[in-house]
């Protein structure tokens, strides 16, 4: 009976871990052409020293974090057969889904940050 239950639970793990790795694939894909599209455009504009070093530690930060997402992500495309394997398979995934959601906020505060900028300078 205990092992049904963990059987059963370990499958629902799987299950969740799969719509976590779509989730941070498109996550990922998302970032990468928002990134490639504002890019472009902000490194027109010309700020403060500080300003500038914070825009480029977001970028550098959300590329960091965008990096090891992805890393954990391919390594998750094999699937594992013995159970603790599963479970290290289960936690990548997961792990790359938090890096994931670093690397979002990141392109979220540099794109607040030149909002605001904007803002207070126009």
């Amino acid at each position: 009976m205990l092992k049904n239950h963990l059987r059963r639970d370990l499958q629902w793990l799987k299950r969740q871990a799969r719509k976590d790795r779509r989730i941070t694939v498109g996550l990922l894909a998302g970032l990468l052409g928002a990134w490639v599209h504002q890019l472009p455009a902000a490194a027109e504009t010309s700020a403060s020293p500080l300003l500038l070093a914070i825009s480029a530690a977001l970028v550098m930060g959300s590329g960091t974090a965008w990096l090891l997402a992805a890393y954990f992500v391919s390594r998750s495309l094999r699937v594992r057969r013995e159970p603790a394997e599963e479970l290290r398979w289960i936690a990548r995934i997961s792990r790359g889904k938090e890096w994931a959601f670093c690397s979002l906020s990141a392109y979220v505060a540099w794109h607040l940050l030149h909002f605001v900028t904007a803002l207070l300078l126009g």
